[in-house]
């Protein structure tokens, strides 16, 4: 890695556990940051995804770096090795996504020195929203961490629906003036068009990591119900699980649920613009820590109504009776009557998708949140 000697162009950033997610929710952001004049740095764990990165002109620096490991040793050399690396770029702003970067993120940037560090957290996610005992012990020590290391004034941290802003300042573990509310990442509207339904038998889609929070088990137990009564529809759930979260579903689970026919699952699926176009109805009946679900956002704007649970992140997308329907956490009874309603007319999803796409060109392009997020890189060096 060059130094940064004589060199005009500032330096940025961006340190994701995973490339996949990286691709996914921040790739364009980087680009965008390129053509403004930065240059950009990758880190992250590289597994399938190095040379799309490499490939859209950053600079990519692998690190392993595991969501799930508790090891003190293991961990203090991750913070070690992530210090190195920055000391050796000097970036002007580092950029950390989710939970364990924004920790690790923030020491290392502190040691090094680093003008201006941006914290985003997608969602509070599994320490914040589970009610499992590891979540509960570890909830009370992350505040404290949180309030060390997130109220610097060089610190600004984005967040992604108001829930999460007052679960913080609320806490005190924040402070407001540290906080910038920026709506989600954002989904190309010109990828995910509106598109009208295809004809044949309606097909109710659940695309997410799949982990029991995410309310899999609560929409597969609803179809279970609305195939009962008979009514011809087919429930597809599309996504994988994930190893390094412990509520992943395992794929011995799927297998049964195929087998027993009554939803089909389809893995993880490249192509969902086409996915979406398949189906008549979004569903996540999710009680995981969102911040605004990408996957409901590309839902509004390929125009398909939505049903999803009244929980934060859900609500910033989801108007409930215009675009989507909002029904309570783990309800089956509500989840049911909010899928076979949406299910009875073709007219209504239509009105409803869209409403959602309207939303989504309103407030969730990815030009607007490009452009904000940019907007506080210029503003934090000030």
């Amino acid at each position: 890695m060059a130094k940064n000697e004589g060199h005009k162009r500032r330096r940025l950033v961006y340190f994701v556990t995973e490339d996949w997610y990286f691709c996914s929710h921040r790739l364009q952001l980087a680009v965008a940051a390129k053509n403004a004049g930065f240059d950009v740095y990758v880190v992250t764990r590289v597994q399938a995804h190095g040379d799309e990165i490499k490939t859209a002109g950053l600079e990519l620096i692998p690190l392993e770096l595991s969501r799930r490991s508790k090891n003190p040793f293991v961990e203090a050399v991750m913070v070690r090795r992530l210090t190195k690396i920055y000391r050796e770029i000097r970036p002007d702003i580092v950029h950390h996504v989710a939970i364990k970067p924004v920790i690790y993120g923030s020491i290392a940037a502190r040691r090094a020195h680093v003008p201006v560090v941006i914290n985003a957290m997608a969602g509070l996610g599994f320490l914040f929203s589970s009610g499992q005992w590891l979540a509960r012990v570890l909830r009370p020590i992350i505040r404290v961490v949180f309030k060390v290391l997130l109220n610097n004034k060089r610190t600004t941290v984005i967040l992604q629906n108001p829930d999460d802003v007052d679960a913080l300042c609320g806490s005190g573990t924040v402070s407001r003036n540290r906080i910038r509310l920026i709506l989600g990442s954002g989904v190309d509207t010109d990828v995910y068009h509106f598109q009208p339904e295809a004809e044949g038998v309606p097909i109710v889609l659940l695309a997410s990591r799949l982990l029991w929070d995410k309310g899999v088990g609560e929409f597969v137990e609803a179809a279970r119900k609305i195939r009962a009564d008979g009514v011809n529809v087919r429930f597809v759930i599309a996504g994988e699980g994930d190893d390094e979260n412990p509520n992943s579903i395992g794929a011995d689970q799927l297998l049964k649920w195929s087998e027993e026919g009554v939803v089909e699952c389809w893995g993880r699926c490249s192509n969902m613009p086409e996915v979406f176009v398949k189906s008549h109805v979004v569903c996540l009946p999710t009680t995981y820590g969102e911040g605004v679900p990408k996957v409901l956002i590309e839902a509004a704007s390929s125009g398909r109504p939505i049903v999803a649970t009244d929980a934060p992140g859900c609500r910033e997308i989801v108007n409930d009776g215009e675009n989507g329907i909002l029904v309570p956490t783990k309800d089956i009874d509500a989840l049911v009557a909010a899928i076979t309603y949406l299910l009875e007319s073709s007219e209504r999803r239509k009105a409803m998708g869209q409403a959602g796409r309207k939303l989504v060109e309103a407030q969730f392009s990815l030009d607007r949140v490009i452009g904000e997020t940019l907007e506080l890189y210029r503003t934090a060096q000030e």
